[in-house]
């Protein structure tokens, strides 16, 4: 009885024959508790559906007729009474008393006889059915499981149905996007769903991998072999060769599952990689930027690997593996990238630094690691300079972090105050000086010197200039400068070279 009302929560509906069934088992014979079973079942919205062969005379047992105690004949010496003509059966929904009483007629009887209707004359005609009478036995423990189901039943119905906010809440939930009247221009409001995910991408890529099997030494085989029939395959569709459409049908398959083993084996080992890159973690690449480079590996190592050599796919992929993250590292782990080759001197002085510092107590000093790694002192400083990490000028200091590191550095090209001002007194009395000269003068000292625009220029372009020849230019450079060491013109900017 408990899995027939279980299929009929599922289904909505239970079968007339299934619940006669059911009733039998339980050995329910009683008319009253039958009814009881069949409201309980209507009370939880389970129809009971009629079999279509005795569709119609299941229908003359509808709610209008009479009980069926009264068309019972016992031992066939009452006779029975005549029966009103049947009425066509209605759909399921509104048939559920004619169902009861349908249910109820079919269970408590032995032996249903063709449907004929009993004449004046005592024949028996269609359109009556004709029942035995049962004897009852004790089924008080039946009657009591058949009271616990209905109970339940009515339990289930008697509970609050679901609103309908909720339920349009639930249905706007299943949904990427929501249309509300209120929206001036009808806009949909799109909605971020999520199917499981956590804030933690991490954990999502872990839990997603986990789900593949990790593969035995058999099944590696297995798939390289799958892999290699398929590069053939591929091999061979690219040729262009022309072969007949059942050998091209064969080929394309053979393709496509040695891609689908090549898909299988890289999402097998995706595992490996995330244990190598955790060993490359805080040297300046996020972890999952660690895994993605590992896996461009591992995809290389899927390529290349030779399962006729006898090994693990793992021993050989993890050398791909290592030189994939390695790589990446270099290229960006860096602001300011290194060259590959540079990066693993660096990382060689790191690991003799540490192993020195841990043997002497103390830090090595740059001939002791020369000594150690066979080179100059000078390369070993230079290498070193080459492996400091760049600071930002905005790295906050102190416990507060009101200021900044950039705050502490000196700024080499900032004018100092006394200085513009020594500048301009110096550009004032040059020009003092220079008014004392004729103008050709002053003219080629100030464009030889670059004291106009601050470029200097040559001989040759001064000479354009005033169209003259470069010797005359500098035979005119000669007067002016023996003119300018005078005393009487010096004097006033000698103090100025201090």
């Amino acid at each position: 009885m408990q899995e027939l009302v279980r299929r009929g929560r599922t289904h909505g509906s239970v079968d007339a024959v299934a619940l006669r069934t059911a009733c039998e088992q339980a050995q329910v014979q009683d008319a009253k508790r039958l009814k009881a079973v069949v409201r309980g079942l209507a009370t939880a919205g389970i129809a009971v559906e009629e079999p279509v062969p005795a569709a119609r005379a299941v229908a003359a047992t509808s709610a209008k007729t009479r009980p069926a105690a009264k068309a019972v004949v016992a031992d066939g010496s009452t006779e029975a009474p005549a029966a009103r003509k049947p009425a066509r059966a209605k759909s399921a929904p509104k048939a559920a008393p004619a169902a009861k009483a349908a249910a109820g007629a079919k269970v408590a009887s032995a032996k249903v006889a063709a449907p004929k209707t009993a004449t004046p004359d005592g024949e028996v005609a269609e359109d009556e059915v004709v029942l035995e009478d049962v004897e009852l036995e004790d089924v008080e423990p039946a009657v009591a499981e058949v009271e616990a189901v209905a109970g339940e039943l009515e339990e289930d119905a008697d509970k609050p149905a679901k609103p309908a906010a909720a339920a349009d809440e639930a249905t706007e939930e299943s949904v990427g996007f929501v249309y509300s009247d209120a929206d001036d221009d009808d806009a949909p409001a799109q909605q971020v769903v999520t199917a499981g995910a956590t804030a933690d991408p991490v954990k999502d890529y872990l839990k997603q991998i986990g789900k593949v099997a990790l593969l035995n030494a058999e099944q590696e085989v297995e798939l390289a072999k799958r892999i290699e029939a398929g590069l053939f395959a591929e091999e061979r569709l690219n040729a262009g060769i022309t072969m007949e459409p059942k050998l091209r049908r064969e080929l394309e398959w053979i393709a496509s599952d040695g891609r689908r083993a090549k898909n299988h084996l890289l999402e097998a080992n995706l595992r490996l990689v995330v244990s190598l890159a955790k060993r490359y973690t805080g040297r300046g690449m996020l972890f999952l930027d660690l895994i993605q480079e590992g896996n461009l590996g591992l995809i290389r190592a899927v390529e290349k690997f030779d399962y006729t050599k006898g090994y693990k796919f793992s021993t050989y992929a993890t050398w791909w593996i290592r030189q994939a993250i390695t790589r990446a590292m270099a290229d960006q782990a860096r602001t300011i990238r290194i060259p590959v080759h540079m990066v693993e001197v660096i990382n060689k002085l790191a690991r003799v630094q540490r192993q020195m510092l841990q043997d002497l107590g103390r830090e090595p000093t740059p001939e002791e690691l020369a000594k150690e790694l066979d080179m100059t002192p000078e390369k070993v400083v230079e290498v070193q300079k080459y492996g400091r990490e760049p600071i930002s000028l905005h790295t906050p200091l102190g416990e507060d972090g009101d200021s900044e590191f950039g705050d502490l550095i000196e700024d080499s090209e900032a004018v100092v105050p006394a200085d513009a001002v020594s500048f301009t007194l110096l550009q004032e009395q040059l020009h003092q000086v220079l008014d004392t000269l004729s103008e050709r003068e002053a003219g080629v000292v100030s464009m030889r010197f670059g004291l106009t625009d601050g470029q200097p220029k040559t001989l040759d372009e001064i000479g354009k200039v005033y169209g003259v020849t470069r010797e005359r230019i500098r035979q005119i450079e000669s007067k002016t400068m023996s003119k300018l060491r005078h005393p009487s013109r010096s004097q006033v900017l000698r103090d100025y070279l201090d």
